[in-house]
Parts: structure tokens; sequence; C-alpha cells
């Protein structure tokens, strides 16, 4: 038995989701009688099977129905950051085809919600009482929360970003057979991490994340009752797992950081006895951290490396790591090759391309140049990673083959950054790159080339920062701008960036 239909029949009173902060929590029955209204009034938006929807919604109850409800009436829909800014929630609308884009109040005001450039999607809002943004609770109260009169599988389209930092779609084929029928992706993790009707499961992230949405779909349609964190806090997560009982749960290193910071006697407060898989992944995991997380909690830590694209995986147990220490472990899913850039197949101990030979297949949604970007001469595939395996098979990342700065487990594009740095009339050249953080594993460091030498100083380094905050949101502000009179260069007068980089590491 695997869905959450076949669970509202056998045990309708079981709770299935609990929202921790605010104490909402719904049955199997109610969860599958919500999932059912949803569905049935995206229906009534006119939408049909294989039509997208894209979900701008905070960890609330409403997402969840309508997630639920899309895949059961043959929708891909769109999990988008809440972060996002403005411009990429714009671009995500319209690269996707979507006929619907659903906003939450509590992700946006409703002046950028009514200006949004949707093309030719419906604007559909929660919380709003703006005229110009329809609501959706009404439609959603007077839909019937019997099954839909047209069932079908749906499923997610994902998006990951490039170099450039735009995001990049993955869109699968469509689900073919019944909308209750088995999603080997959920079966898999799972599988992979003994979670059943037994199970507890604590969310502590954004649904909109790909690990964390898989996560809590595979426990609801195991059987398992989740918790759902509306944002993540330390001990709030400690006393959420003792006061449930929760067997499973994912994290990102940042969050071990976090922990590992709270006084021991906060620590000692709360048992973490039920604990049984702390599942990790998203972002490297500093050796002293994990070494610190087992210490306390036992070897429960079971760490993934995988992506949006689900060309392959690896994973890894504490027992494991504990003699392999600071692997992401070995190919769960695909053969794993290292080539250098040419193409040739290293041998164990040499560093370079990580890529995963499977029969999975994918392509960024128009983009064909990114698809061939991350294809091997033999037609593997990668998620541009650099590292290395042992001669038993375990592997070590080492580096972005890229720029790409991981903060917190989410990937920040330095070039988005440094355009909107140029745009200043002070700077005459930008270099933005990832710098080490106890606590998020990376930070944003931006180094200005003044057009003058009078351009420097904390002032203007503050209006910089600000500016970046206005156009891009929080995340991809700099924590720290240094100024620099001259670049290094090559010969041609391109910017050496990293000898730049290197420069601020050493």
């Amino acid at each position: 038995m695997y869905h959450l239909s076949r669970f509202a029949a056998a045990t309708p009173g079981k709770v299935a989701v609990h929202f921790l902060e605010s104490g909402e929590a719904f049955s199997f029955l109610q969860l599958e009688r919500e999932a059912n209204r949803a569905a049935n009034a995206l229906l009534s938006l006119g939408l049909k099977r294989n039509d997208c929807i894209v979900l701008c919604i905070e960890n609330a109850p409403a997402l969840l129905f309508l997630a639920l409800g899309a895949q059961r009436i043959g929708l891909y829909y769109v999990l988008a950051s809440t972060r996002l800014s403005a411009a990429d929630f714009e671009y995500i609308v319209k690269d996707s085809g979507a006929s619907v884009a659903v906003v939450s109040s509590a992700c946006m005001s409703a002046e950028t919600a009514s200006s949004l450039d949707l093309g030719s999607a419906r604007r559909v809002g929660i919380g709003f009482a703006d005229p110009a943004i329809e609501s959706w609770e009404p439609r959603f109260l007077a839909a019937p929360s019997g099954l839909p009169p047209v069932l079908a599988p749906g499923r997610e389209m994902l998006y990951s970003s490039g170099t450039t930092g735009r995001p990049k779609g993955v869109r699968k084929p469509p689900f073919e057979g019944d909308f209750d029928a088995v999603d080997n992706r959920n079966a898999a993790v799972a599988r992979s991490f003994a979670l059943d009707a037994s199970s507890v499961y604590l969310s502590t992230s954004p649904l909109y994340h790909s690990a964390p949405n898989r996560f809590v779909s595979a426990a609801i349609h195991a059987g398992a009752t989740s918790v759902v964190m509306a944002k993540f806090d330390a001990e709030r997560a400690l006393a959420a797992i003792a006061h449930f009982g929760c067997t499973h749960s994912l994290w990102v290193p940042t969050m071990f950081h976090r922990l590992l910071r709270l006084q021991a006697e906060v620590r000692s407060r709360y048992s973490m006895a039920s604990m049984r898989y702390a599942v990790h992944g998203a972002a490297p995991c500093p050796v002293h951290v994990k070494q610190a997380m087992i210490d306390w909690w036992g070897p429960v830590l079971h760490e993934y490396y995988s992506g949006t694209e689900g060309i392959g995986a690896t994973a890894i147990s504490s027992r494991e790591w504990l003699d392999h220490k600071g692997s992401v472990g070995r190919a769960t899913d695909g053969i794993l090759h290292i080539l250098d850039d040419a193409g040739r197949e290293l041998s164990p101990g040499e560093t370079g391309n990580v890529y995963f030979e499977s029969d999975a297949q994918f392509e960024y949604w128009n983009d064909p140049v990114k698809t061939r970007a991350a294809m091997s001469p033999q037609g593997w595939r990668s998620f541009g990673d650099i590292g290395h395996l042992d001669r038993e098979g375990y592997l070590y990342l080492t580096d972005r083959k890229d720029f790409v700065i991981i903060s917190g487990g989410v990937n920040i594009y330095p070039q988005e950054i440094e355009d909107v740095l140029l745009q200043d009339p002070r700077v005459a050249d930008a270099a933005v790159f990832g710098v080490p953080n106890e606590e998020y594993g990376e930070e944003v460091k931006a180094v200005i080339q003044p057009a003058h030498p009078d351009f420097t100083g904390t002032a203007i380094a503050d209006a910089l920062k600000a500016r970046c905050l206005e156009l891009l949101g929080p995340l991809r502000v700099p924590r720290s701008i240094d100024f620099e009179l001259d670049f290094p260069r090559h010969a041609t007068g391109k910017l050496y960036k990293k000898l730049l980089r290197d420069r601020y590491l050493a």
C-alpha cells in the first residue's frame, strides 16, 4: 500500500501532517479531501492534463493541498522559491509555460504581485484583498472534496540554476497510469531510508527545495506522519523531535552548525533517542561538524549527493563515513566516473569532473546549450562538480566547476551580483566569489575596482549592498566588500578572477 488515498481509506484518523508553528494538523482523510478540493478548484480554472502551474507559497497547508491536488489531475507544478526576485519569478512563470501562477501574500506584497508580468498565465493569490489579484480561497472552499472527475498522475517541474544565475527548468515526461500508482522516486526514498507508516518525519526546510519536497511527499504516500516547520529554529527542531518522537529528518550542514552552537544545557533538555535517520545533503558538510553530530546523536546521520536533474545519486551511512571521512558515499543510482576536461577517464585518487552514467534522461527546459554542456562525450551527465573516487568507489567532492557559491545549502551565482554592482558608475569592475563561513559554509564576498581612487570606503560599500538587497534579495547581498585599485588580468585584459579569489582564500 503506497499512496495518500489508500492510507486515507485504511487509517483515516491518523495524523498525516502537523504544521509545527501554527498547530494545524490534518489526518490522512482530511488531507485526502483537501487535496481533492484543490484538484477540483484547479480544474475549475480550466486547467487540463499536462498544463503547468507555478506556486509561490510558504510552508503552509495551502502549498501541500495544491501540490497534492496537482498530482492527481495530471498537472506539472513548479514550487518556486519564496525568496526569488520578481524578475526571476516572472522568468520561471513564462519559461515553464504556466497557465496559472498562485502567489501567497506571505511571500510577496500586493503591489509586487499585482504588477508582475506573467505573460499569459492567470494570476491567483492567497491572502490578498486586491481586486487585481484573483482570490484562491473562495474557489477552493466552494470546490467539492470528492475525487475529481479527471484523474491522472501529475509531477513536479523542477528548477535549478545555471552558471549565469538564470533558473534552469527540468521537465521530465508525464507519468502514465493511475493517479494513485506507486511513484518510483518516492518509493526509492522510502526504501533507502526505511520510511514507512511507523515513521515520524521532521521537515526542517522550505518545501520549494527539491529534496524537502521529495521527502515530505515520500512520507505522506508511505503513510508516515510529517511534522513541517515553517522556518528552521535549532531549539524548536530539537523540541519537535523529542515531542513527536521523530524518527526521520532532513538537514543541511548550516543547521548542524546552529544545533551545535546551542548551549550544552539546552541540548541536554531534549532526547534524540527516537531519531534513526538524520539525512543531510545540498552542500558539503565539514568533517569536524559531522563528527560532532555523530558524537552527539550517534551513527544515525545519512548523507546523500544528488541534484534537481535526477541523473544519479550517492549515499553514505555514519558507519561508512567514519571509515571514509569527507566522502559523500558510493553511487546508489548510476555509475560514477571522473573525467578530465577532454573527457578521458581518470584513475582513483585523481581529481576531475564528476559524471554519472545512468539510464536517466533529462534536458534543461528550453535550453539545449546547457543540456549539452552537462554531458560528457560518452553521454554521461554531470551536476558540474569536481571530485575524486577512492579505490573503493567512494566519492569526495573538492570544488565546484564554476564559481558557484554554496551558502547554507543554497546556490548563489556571482555573475548576477556582479551585474548589479557594475550598474553603479563608481564601479569600474567587480568580482564576486565565496569565502569560508563557519556557519553557512561560504559567504558572498565582493571586491570592487573603483572608477576613481576616491570611490572607496564604508559609505559606498553600504550603498552597493543596499542596491543588491533591492534588486536581488537578501541571499545575494555581499557580506563584505573590499576595494582594490588594480585587478589581476590576463594579457587580453580579462579579469583573472581565480587569482583574485585565491588571495582572499590564502
